[in-house]
């Protein structure tokens, strides 16, 4: 009985791969179990990135804090704004993965959680103009050169993980064709670029003693969020 029931299931996939072959279409049932295991993959991306960004927003804004560095404090609120994104995505993913959901429903929250973190982007462009202004021309912060040291390490570590967790959303946005995934990857790649100028910007500051850098420095991404949070809040359709 098992063996005709796997002979049987067998033929089934045989033939809907002879239908894919034969068409270029993918059976409706393909579709829908490829999407199944794309939503799964998107969540398992989500866990990942609120994991992450607790850790690393936590040390981040104590570093910060510390040491008296804008940089590590922009990058500490950074991850605070991921965490955030990444409830809205996980809400997002989850009303889909529920089953119970109308595509209509899908569709409409998809369009309130890109708005959401589209939102969660312009906080950033002002939580680091307001903070970059007050470094430069009201006071003079000096950044702890130990402090710092730790600021580099979490730097390093979110320059090399940060690109490959941007990638694989990337990729998984396109094939769900979600922009509330794709606005999320985009804060993944800010804070792998974040990185940088975090890194470039405590070693500066610890070798050379260029205190201003620190706030000069954090405002090198505003043009790049602007235009991603833009995108977002308009609805751009997500590339394929």
């Amino acid at each position: 009985m098992l063996l005709r029931h796997e002979v049987s299931a067998s033929r089934v996939v045989e033939k809907k791969e002879e239908v894919f072959m034969a068409t270029g279409v993918a059976s409706p049932n393909l579709a829908v179990d490829s999407r199944a295991r794309d939503l799964q993959r998107a969540l398992l991306l989500t866990y990942i990135t609120l994991g992450w960004m607790t850790i690393e927003g936590a040390a981040s804004l104590l570093l910060g804090w510390a040491s008296k560095s804008l940089l590590l404090e922009a990058f500490g609120i950074d991850s605070l704004i991921e965490l955030f994104s990444g409830g809205v995505l996980l809400w997002r993913l989850r009303v889909e993965t529920s089953g119970t959901a109308t595509s209509e429903h899908v569709e409409a929250v998809e369009r309130r959680a890109d708005r959401w973190i589209g939102y969660s982007l312009y906080a950033l462009v002002v939580y680091v103009l307001v903070t970059s202004g007050y470094g430069i021309f009201v006071v003079r912060r000096i950044t702890d050169a130990h402090e710092s040291a730790w600021g580099i390490l979490i730097g390093v570590v979110a320059k090399v993980g940060m690109p490959i967790l941007a990638a694989y959303k990337l990729k998984v946005a396109a094939r769900l064709n979600s922009r509330a995934l794709r606005a999320d990857a985009i804060e993944s790649i800010v804070c792998g670029y974040l990185s940088i100028v975090l890194i470039v910007g405590l070693v500066a500051t610890r070798i050379l003693g260029w205190w201003w850098l620190d706030s000069v420095a954090a405002l090198v991404l505003i043009p790049f969020i602007v235009k991603e949070a833009r995108a977002a809040i308009s609805g751009d359709e997500c590339c394929g």
